[in-house]
């Protein structure tokens, strides 16, 4: 069986009508993926694509005119290059609203760590090859991430290169990268309110460290006291194109920093042990070791987004979902999901699960996390592009998280626009924003809207949103 089959029949087990646990409900959407989905990307435009199982196929969600994803339909957006089916790869949508794919531990289904790539632009929906940095021939299921300045940064799979691709230029430069304890292989980077990303090792488990692009600088953080690296799998591997051997590390879960400034750390079982640990990192005061999967669970490759109320939903290796609220771990009652299914928050505060349902928590944000808008125009042109600005633009996280490879991030600005009269809802394409940095607090930030030529005009009120959580709304006229 090959791994894109195993994928799509695990994520089918997934339940196929609602489900209560508690307050906590799973939906499912009225129109499912046509072809399943392998990873969910937000698309500026308040759309979400979705790679499916056919891997060089790709769809789009549109919400329906009341904002709902639950009865949202899909359409077909244009396909890969035809060299180019990847699964696992590095991913981001950058902050001028194109969407970039960069190597893939598989290609057509064969492993091979290849170094090919594609940017996908959401107004024409086409693809353009990207090609690698030079000299990387390889880049495979890499760690990658978007810097406060906006560069999609990604580390080379088999050694401890970074490089930066310029998002309008679309041009590759080689960062420095000192004093690194270990290769990049099946890490993950979360990116830190400083601007720095922070990982923790597969190799030299359980060290920790973090990397600040701007001075090129590696520097280690301790251990993550509770051991997050599962045990090497697989054997030798053959990596093209010189076939030699490379044995897998071993794994890590996803990891997700939540509104307190803490991230929380996943792992997978090792060397047997009866369950897997996680870690929790709190800046300037370091690693604490966090409560065990429940179960017996794990995370290995897994996804993980972060909740409005500040939660972290986790997927576990069984399939199952968890939540922890800071303190305690719990599994939901909601049904088997299947290893390796995406997890998305959407706009509307729930969290895409598979493409298939929507994964609808308790509790809301607190009034701190929101985005504030303090200057917007107070009339709009359909068909014109405006700026507006304000705080927290971008949100306190990335809010997705993968053990390494498939990023997902959420953390730009939608602008909601809401019909008075109608109850209609238009999303306007956000592009160009100041600073795709994460928990900007009160620091002035903007981005700019273009009015769709299509919605309604009249009296409407009008909100930024980020990772699910909007801002207070505003009175505007379209017209």
């Amino acid at each position: 069986m090959n791994r894109r089959l195993a994928v799509a029949l695990l994520a089918a087990a997934f339940i196929t009508a609602p489900v209560m646990a508690g307050a906590q409900t799973v939906v499912q959407l009225k129109h499912q993926p046509p072809e399943g989905a392998l990873v969910e990307l937000q698309l500026t435009d308040g759309t979400v694509m979705v790679q499916s199982y056919g891997e060089s196929t790709w769809y789009k969600l549109t919400p329906d005119n009341m904002g709902s994803y639950v009865n949202g339909t899909w359409t077909q957006l244009a396909s890969l290059a035809a060299d180019y089916q990847p699964l696992y790869f590095a991913s981001a949508v950058l902050g001028n609203g194109l969407v970039v794919i960069s190597g893939g531990e598989y290609n057509f289904d064969s492993f091979a760590f290849t170094n090919q790539g594609a940017v996908y632009n959401p107004l024409s929906d086409t693809w353009t090859n990207l090609k690698p940095p030079k000299g990387w021939k390889n880049i495979g299921d890499s760690p990658a991430a978007v810097l406060p300045n906006g560069e999609f940064i990604v580390g080379q799979k088999f050694t401890k290169r970074v490089a930066v691709l310029d998002p309008t230029t679309l041009k590759w430069t080689e960062l420095v990268s000192r004093h690194k304890n270990d290769w990049n292989a099946e890490e993950g980077w979360t990116l830190m309110p400083d601007g720095t990303l922070l990982t923790w090792d597969v190799l030299d488990n359980p060290q920790s460290e973090s990397y600040n692009p701007s001075r090129g600088v590696w520097k280690s953080l301790g251990s993550t006291v509770a051991n997050l690296q599962g045990p090497p799998c697989c054997g030798c591997i053959q990596v093209p194109p010189k076939n030699w051997c490379y044995y897998p590390p071993g794994e890590v879960g996803p990891g997700i920093l939540r509104p307190d400034g803490t991230v929380f750390a996943t792992g997978a079982l090792h060397q047997g042990a009866a369950s897997a640990h996680t870690a929790i990192y709190t800046p300037g005061s370091g690693w604490a070791a966090g409560p065990d999967w429940p179960d017996g669970d794990q995370a290995d490759d897994s996804t993980a987004a972060l909740l409005p109320n500040g939660n972290v939903l986790v997927l576990g290796s069984s399939g199952y979902l968890y939540e922890f609220d800071g303190t305690n771990f719990v599994r939901e009652n909601v049904g088997q999901a299947g290893v390796y299914t995406p997890l998305m928050v959407l706009p509307t505060g729930e969290v895409l699960v598979g493409g298939s349902e929507v994964y609808q928590s308790s509790g809301t944000y607190q009034k701190s996390w929101r985005p504030k808008i303090s200057s917007c125009p107070s009339t709009v042109t359909r068909g014109s592009s405006y700026k507006i600005s304000g705080t927290q633009f971008n949100g306190l996280s990335q809010a997705a998280a993968f053990g390494d490879e498939v990023e997902t991030a959420t953390n730009y600005p939608l602008v909601r626009i809401t019909n008075k009269q109608s109850g209609h809802v238009f999303y306007a394409r956000t592009h160009d924003h100041s600073t795709m940095a994460v928990a900007t607090g009160s620091k002035k930030v903007s981005t700019h809207f273009d009015v769709p030529a299509s919605m309604e005009t009249g009296a409407s009120k009008l909100e930024v949103v980020a990772n699910g959580i909007p801002s207070a709304a505003v009175s505007i006229t379209v017209q």
